[in-house]
């Protein structure tokens, strides 16, 4: 589905040129769940970002179902990432002003489904995710694991294939970080959706079909015991 190829990140700091991805090669199959970690400051964010058409890498190529993102143009970059990716952050960067309901639509919306359509999917989702009794309360009405409930449902709205997400539960305490896997590790299954996951959390991370970590900018299989 996804395949990065020698891909390499490097960013410039006065005068000096920090090479923080360093030929990258990395399949990624549809279905699977993927895990992938490393220190602070590894650049796994950064290849998250790469991975989801947010920015381009310095060299190397990334192709998506055999398409390459570099041959692309922004207007099919943009619906890429609003209808073949979705995103969820440690900080889920949800609307205040809005409900659960009204920040799940916003992608649809954006992408120009119908409002009722839009709707109807937004609440679909909701209650898959647990949160059908939730939907009309704004996000201050709701506790931390139910707001990254709603980042989740706003992230599979547009029906995506892919779902990448960067320390989906740092931000969460423990019970509720582990409900949040739970939740993704049934969506992976029950829905056959491809994630790939950034995290610093082992137990998550051992919970994905595939664990990868980031060592000096390459990417290593890793083969640390995980309980």
């Amino acid at each position: 589905m996804l395949v990065l190829e020698n891909v390499h990140k490097s960013f410039r700091h006065n005068q000096l040129v920090i090479h923080v991805l360093k030929g990258i090669d990395l399949a990624i199959h549809q279905g699977e769940s993927l895990s992938i970690t490393g220190a602070s400051g590894a650049g796994k964010s950064t290849l998250l970002n790469i991975m989801g058409a947010l920015e381009p890498p310095s060299d190397g190529l990334v192709r998506y179902e055999n398409r390459k993102l570099n041959e692309m143009g922004e207007s099919e970059l943009c619906k890429l990432r609003n209808q073949g990716f979705g995103f969820v952050f440690q900080f889920h960067h949800l609307l205040p002003e809005f409900n659960a309901l009204e920040n799940t639509m916003m992608p649809g919306l954006i992408a120009r489904l119908q409002k009722r359509e839009a709707m109807d999917r937004a609440r679909d989702i909701l209650v898959k995710v647990g949160l059908e009794n939730r939907m009309n309360h704004r996000i201050g009405e709701l506790s931390g694991g139910e707001q990254q409930r709603v980042a989740i449902a706003r992230a599979l709205i547009m029906r995506p294939k892919l779902l990448l997400a960067d320390e989906p539960t740092g931000n969460l305490d423990m019970s509720t970080g582990e409900t949040i896997v739970d939740l993704l590790r049934q969506l992976n299954r029950d829905e056959k959706l491809t994630m790939v996951i950034v995290t610093h959390n082992l137990k998550l991370a051992g919970k994905m079909s595939r664990q990868m970590e980031l060592v000096d900018g390459r990417m290593r299989a890793d083969m640390r015991d995980k309980e």
